[in-house]
């Protein structure tokens, strides 16, 4: 199965907020994704669609972005539970790399639920080291976050 990634558009938020809703004990509203599409000059967000399942194919995953200086900091990635290890969150997070690069980012960072070792694991192929922790930093359940930084000094 071919996956697309392509710019999120006002369209996915119904797909978007469904799988965000899926994924997280305390999900980003829609108002919140609304408020990021209208920030093209920091945010990125982007849409993995897949190949042949539709007219639009249907929305498979999702990653936002800020890209602030030489600094890229990933908010937020999932993928619909349906189409998981299939590939989909690695060709996200490459393309917003590949995206932050484009527009001058030199370093990426982002914060991972301490026990999703399988998102560690991904980030970990993508360059990512563990910098830090953050303590009590998720809600819903509370748990610390993992710092991990890809590039830069």
């Amino acid at each position: 199965m071919d996956v697309l990634v392509e710019p999120m558009r006002h369209q996915d938020l119904t797909e978007v907020v469904a799988i965000e809703a899926a994924s997280f004990g305390l999900p980003w509203t829609r108002d919140m994704f609304e408020k990021d599409l209208v920030r093209g000059e920091v945010a990125g967000l982007l849409v993995a669609r897949l190949a042949g399942l539709g007219t639009p194919p249907p929305v498979a995953g999702y990653i936002c972005v800020w890209m602030i200086g030489d600094e890229l900091h990933i908010n937020n990635l999932a993928v619909d539970p349906r189409w998981r290890r299939r590939g989909i969150a690695s060709a996200l997070l490459a393309a917003a790399l590949d995206r932050g690069q484009d527009r001058g980012t030199r370093r990426a960072f982002l914060e991972v639920r301490a026990s999703n070792v399988e998102a560690q694991a991904l980030y970990r192929r993508f360059g990512f080291t563990p910098g830090g922790i953050r303590k009590a930093y998720y809600t819903h359940p509370v748990e610390d976050a993992v710092i991990m930084t890809r590039g830069g000094p």
